[in-house]
């Protein structure tokens, strides 16, 4: 199995040096965002730095039970003021930085570098395109995000695009199994730490990624705790809502929670880091 799997990198290290050509990019337009007052927006079970413009009741554990959190963010939210954000709370932040084949996120070159300086462990996520091979998006990534030691592995996201309108493939769950995994295994082998995935309760069932393998889930569910809504399912991270103000940030932003203590937090992001 060990052999098969080192062939399978190396072929596609060979695919990724063999696609000649860089694809023409386009790079997205970098957003900036009124700021909104935490203290405005005050919201249940949440931390109480943070507020909600969107608040619910919740059921099961609150996620302000879980000490360590963070955020996700894009081009949406502008250049973020890392300190601000860090004094409020934030620990870790994902920002996107690519997606598909063609696509930049300016966010991730602008922020990634004041939010480790702010101290907040920071990492880069890829948005899957089912228009495109997964070696492409792989080499695509890799050649876009650099190696950062101390920095959190990356993130493959990947969920079912309902507003897309260049790509309406759907493949069915074992392709996607099988896309997804080729994916991995390029970055894994470049950054020398797995992917941590996230994704969407929908995707999730459509496609049994309980039977991907031995990975970190980042589980989007914004309406209840992810025992609720991926019932039995191992999640490292939890994505608890889409509508999140945090001081320093522009906007509104994904709120994250880990899902151990704080002691857990420090042992898994010494295990998990890039080399």
């Amino acid at each position: 199995m060990f052999r098969l799997k080192t062939a399978v990198i190396a072929l596609g290290l060979a695919a990724l040096a063999a696609c000649g050509s860089e694809p023409k990019s386009t790079t997205t337009t970098l957003m900036a965002p009124g700021t909104l007052s935490a203290a405005q927006y005050r919201a249940p079970g949440i931390p109480t730095n943070f507020g909600d413009r969107s608040p619910h009741d919740w059921d099961g554990r609150v996620p302000a039970a879980y000490p360590v959190h963070g955020i996700d963010a894009a081009r949406y939210q502008g250049v973020i003021n890392w300190r601000q954000a860090a004094a409020a709370g934030t620990r870790f932040a994902w920002l996107k930085a690519t997606e598909g084949g063609d696509h930049i996120d300016p966010g991730y070159a602008l922020n990634s570098g004041p939010a480790r300086r702010a101290g907040v462990a920071v990492g880069a996520y890829h948005f899957y395109y089912f228009c495109r091979t997964p070696v492409e998006q792989a080499k695509w990534f890799i050649d876009r995000v650099d190696r950062h030691s101390g920095d959190l592995p990356p993130v493959l996201d990947i969920e079912w695009n309902h507003q897309s309108k260049t790509c309406k493939r759907r493949p069915d769950a074992a392709t996607v199994r099988r896309e997804m995994r080729i994916f991995l295994d390029l970055v894994t082998a470049h950054y020398g730490t797995s992917p941590v995935i996230y994704t969407t309760v929908d995707f999730w069932a459509d496609n049994d990624l309980e039977h991907l393998g031995n990975y970190d889930f980042w589980l989007r569910s914004v309406a209840g705790h992810p025992s609720l809504k991926y019932p039995g399912t191992r999640w490292v991270f939890w994505q608890y809502s889409g509508t999140g103000i945090v001081p320093g940030v522009g906007g509104t932003v994904d709120l994250n929670a880990f899902a151990g203590s704080d002691a857990g937090w420090r042992r898994w992001f010494a295990s998990r880091a890039q080399p």
